[in-house]
């Protein structure tokens, strides 16, 4: 209703003076004929298009170059035309100042927080980015916005990781620009064809984690010696003649027990540590997996003493790697496999390929875990069962382990398990590593 009297209310002055008109026209022909009313309503007429005609050519001019300081002024229906256009236009300055404001503000928002964060398009061209950014990267939004983030920052690790399209985990990396710094990298997309790329400056967690690494290593490493003599004295005095009482021989086999159990916890230490280092290279080898594999199944079997079915099902892949550390995160899953599987229970190993690359998959009828310890099984140290993981010896860092040696050979542990059901742990290889698509890749480059 508001806005038909809004219409009437422009219209009715119109209509008013055209009413007028004709009424002073009904009296000119009155006195003065028919041919004098003709052309007082002709001149009449003309008169009030020509002033129609008047003000929409003021009105064009002025929609050329809107402003508030030029609307125009003007008599009749005009007038009320033109203070609508005053309104409506000063209100859309309002709000573009509004949005302006607003814009600046989150924009100083940003530039305060401590992350560097690049907004780039589908093509990874730089659209804007903060401060803070500019000095991780070393980047100017002032002579670099619309350039390729890639082609600035020219890092291969940053290269490789923003050109993956695969952002589960985030990337820390030293950037050659700055390389008196640890930045973690991490890509979020929240449209089709913008990703905002967080820089975060890491350096004092990687100097605080590196300090422990140095430490645990160097007290694991310092620890080898005491024990290999305790458990020497211990093999000699469970040796000994004539044969100990059944007291001491049984406190003496429990020493032994918990000295071979801190020896191990020692050993898998080392082997993380050494895993964790980044100066600690991976010795690449060409590794017959599916025999390896075979061999893990003869070792299980020698392990379980009949208590579990074992299936082995290895297909003829080679992967290019370290032997030895893919030995040993298969053999943790295969461990683990059968100390938490109760007798009379099945364990299946496979190593098979996959539209990514190949798989090396253990699943077994087991007690399972629950869905809110999964995300945390290879953290250091974290045991869903406790009392079980010490009657079966474990140590706490299998997993943790697994995980970094696939983390060295580009792969990645995926666990799904139901309480009571029993668990698959699959370890995902990429195809590069596969033998047979690295010769096919030489093939073509040659």
């Amino acid at each position: 209703m508001s806005e038909r009297f809004a219409r009437i209310r422009i219209v009715y002055p119109a209509l008013v003076r055209l009413a007028l008109l004709g009424l002073v026209a009904l009296v000119v022909d009155y006195f003065f004929g028919d041919r004098a009313a003709l052309w007082f309503t002709l001149v009449s007429f003309a008169a009030v298009l020509g002033f129609h005609f008047f003000y929409l050519s003021v009105l064009g001019a002025w929609l050329e170059h809107p402003s508030l300081d030029t609307v125009p002024e003007a008599a009749g229906a005009w007038s009320e035309v033109f203070a609508r256009l005053y309104k409506s236009r000063r209100a859309s300055e309002l709000n573009e100042s509004r949005l302006a404001e607003n814009e600046q503000r989150f924009r100083r928002t940003i530039s305060a927080l401590p992350e560097g964060i690049v907004l780039v398009d589908a093509q990874l061209q730089i659209e804007w980015c903060n401060p803070v950014a500019e000095r991780h990267l070393g980047i100017s939004l002032r002579a670099d916005q619309g350039l390729r983030l890639t082609n600035l920052v020219r890092d291969p690790s940053f290269v490789a990781y923003l050109t993956s399209a695969r952002f589960d985990n985030p990337l820390t990396f030293r950037p050659l620009a700055n390389a008196g710094i640890a930045l973690s990298v991490q890509v979020i997309e929240f449209e089709s064809a913008r990703s905002i790329v967080l820089t975060r400056d890491v350096t004092q967690s990687e100097r605080v984690d590196a300090m422990r690494r140095d430490f645990v290593a160097n007290v694991s490493h310092e620890l080898r010696t005491p024990l290999t003599v305790v458990k020497g004295f211990l093999e000699t005095l469970l040796d000994a003649q004539p044969p100990l009482d059944p007291t001491r021989r049984h406190h003496l086999q429990l020493m032994h027990e918990q000295a071979n159990r801190m020896s191990h916890l020692v050993e898998d230490l080392l082997l993380l540590s050494r895993l964790e280092s980044q100066e600690t290279a991976l010795q690449e080898e060409d590794v017959d997996v599916g025999q390896l594999v075979r061999e893990l199944g003869d070792e299980a079997r020698a392990l379980s003493a009949g208590r579990h079915t074992i299936a082995v099902e290895a297909a003829a892949i080679g992967l290019r790697g370290s032997r030895e550390e893919l030995r040993s995160a298969f053999s943790n899953l295969v461990t683990n496999a059968i100390r938490y599987t109760p007798s009379g229970g099945r364990i299946w190993l496979r190593w098979r390929a996959d539209e990514d690359g190949a798989v090396f998959e253990v699943e077994d009828t087991g007690i399972g875990v629950a869905p809110e310890h999964i995300p945390r099984l290879t953290e250091r140290f974290y045991r869903v069962d406790k009392s079980r993981s010490r009657e079966t010896g474990g140590t706490g860092l299998g997993l943790a382990i697994v995980k970094h040696v696939l983390h060295r050979h580009d792969g990645r542990l995926d666990v799904t398990s139901q309480l009571g059901r029993g668990s698959v742990f699959v370890a995902h290889l990429p195809r590069s590593r596969l033998i047979a698509a690295r010769e096919e890749g030489r093939l073509r480059a040659a």
